[in-house]
């Protein structure tokens, strides 16, 4: 049986969203909740007291598919850089607790099964190595093993973020709630992987070394993991569209500018 890498999983992942534009089985092409498919760098922490976020979605029910970064400042000012649109991508949920949002290149490289970089021109250069640990491995196997309806039942999912925390070594986790423009969100994520080892540089400063923040950060429900997770067939509901400025409004204190 042919191992999956975290290579052939983004892979499968674009060959999907080539086949079904919402990247869903049949079951779900009527559901009316915004869904996104793809994979991610769910976050990972340096000692400078920046932090990186990477998401791929190929398969988009709102638009084209995008990538994007997430970075967190040492000044805890967080910004995403993406090349969709604010209205199409991250910022549609996350824009209210974002200092700046930039329509950017981003751009995803694989060097190897296991070996990632992630950049945005002139801003980030970021290097990733992922491998598979005991507890990854029996994260995945609980996560597959999950009927689908249990991923939308919010209980669950909370349960789920309190048991897998502690386990993966990441402090909170957070499969379900609110995200800060108001919005409900159900994530999904089938595979995990550790980052076994990183280094980035962000504005040409070297970020340090992979260490946790002296205090997890979060945006609104969503937690920032404490240990980088890449996870890969990643599916993400959005069931409500709670936003106070609506549901195709992000909320950024700038205003996003094209780089």
């Amino acid at each position: 049986m042919k191992t999956t890498t975290p290579q052939t999983a983004a892979a499968q992942a674009e060959s999907d969203a080539l086949r079904s534009p919402a990247a869903v089985p049949n079951s779900l092409l009527n559901d009316t909740a915004e869904r996104f498919a793809g994979y991610a760098v769910m976050g990972m922490p340096f000692s400078s007291g920046s932090y990186l976020a990477f998401r791929r979605f190929p398969a988009s029910s709102i638009g084209p598919g995008y990538h994007a970064v997430w970075l967190r400042s040492p000044e805890q000012q967080w910004s995403v850089y993406a090349d969709a649109p604010p209205e199409l991508s991250c910022a549609r949920y996350f824009g209210a607790a974002l200092t700046e949002t930039k329509y950017s290149p981003v751009s995803a490289e694989w060097t190897g099964p296991c070996q990632l970089t992630v950049r945005v021109p002139g801003v980030v250069h970021w290097e990733l190595e992922m491998r598979a640990t005991v507890s990854t491995a029996a994260v995945t196997a609980m996560a597959r093993r999950m009927p689908p309806s249990l991923w939308r039942n919010d209980r669950v999912l909370g349960a789920m973020g309190t048991l897998m925390g502690p386990v993966l070594g990441t402090g909170k986790l957070s499969f379900a709630g609110r995200v800060p423009n108001g919005q409900s969100f159900q994530a999904k994520p089938l595979r995990v992987w550790a980052v076994a080892s990183s280094r980035a540089s962000i504005g040409g400063v070297d970020a340090g070394v992979p260490r946790p923040l002296p205090q997890q950060d979060r945006l609104a429900d969503f937690w920032l993991p404490q240990r980088g997770l890449f996870v890969a067939e990643l599916s993400l509901r959005f069931p409500s569209t709670a936003s106070v400025e609506g549901p195709t409004t992000a909320v950024p204190r700038k205003k996003s500018r094209a780089s």
